[in-house]
């Protein structure tokens, strides 16, 4: 089953549970953040994007204490494949289960376009299908997107081919233009970009669809 979190401002989820349901045939549930555990045949688990608690404080740091995280984090830390895009890599990063954080936009823009993107590391479920070096397109809807992380963590993360993606003519300020991270166990997934606004090509291209497609049956 797929699970896709659900919390007040989250706004994607619709948008995730037709690309798993509807294009990909697999059971999904959104899930309210008030609940707290995870459905038993839980294979994969979705934080859409949005602006969950209307981004007070910080984007994803009210979300990150949500009565369902606890549940989550035990998910991840048993080996549990976990996807968060836009928002919800804001809350990973808040929850600890991805290095670094979020921060406001260079310039402080919002910034709502499709974005070119390279892909930077195929040794990993998540973007297997594709080349390394890649260039893919993906929208991009975001004011706190830029990405930073600390000089060490980050060598860390480039020896361990956790940063996944980056900006083609970066837009938003990210260190080293980062769009898309994972962790060193390569379960859990982080990316500012949506793919699940690029699964048709009514919608300008499906790049984004085999991102999605890659994390089913991924569960170590």
């Amino acid at each position: 089953m797929v699970v896709v979190l659900c919390f007040p401002g989250t706004n994607c989820e619709r948008d995730m549970e037709y690309v798993y349901r509807e294009i990909l045939h697999q059971e999904t549930l959104i899930l309210w953040h008030q609940e707290t555990s995870l459905p038993k045949d839980t294979e994969l688990v979705v934080i859409p994007g949005g602006f969950s608690y209307g981004d007070y404080l910080r984007s994803g740091a009210i979300a990150r204490f949500a009565p369902i995280m606890k549940s989550v984090i035990a998910y991840a830390n048993n080996g549990g494949i976990i996807l968060g895009i836009c928002n919800g890599f804001q809350i990973l990063t808040e929850a600890r289960l991805l290095p670094g954080a979020l921060k406001r936009n260079e310039r402080l823009l919002f910034i709502s376009k499709t974005q070119k993107l390279k892909v930077v590391s195929t040794n990993n479920k998540f973007l297997s299908s594709y080349g390394k070096n890649q260039q893919i397109s993906l929208p991009i809807a975001h004011a706190d997107g830029s990405y930073y992380v600390d000089s060490k963590t980050l060598q860390e993360m480039r020896e361990n081919s956790q940063i996944l993606l980056e900006y083609v003519h970066n837009p938003n300020g990210s260190i080293e233009s980062i769009a898309g991270v994972c962790n060193k166990d390569k379960n859990i997934f982080g990316l500012m970009p949506h793919p699940e606004r690029a699964i048709e090509e009514i919608l300008g291209n499906s790049d984004g669809l085999s991102m999605l497609k890659g994390l089913l049956g991924a569960k170590k």
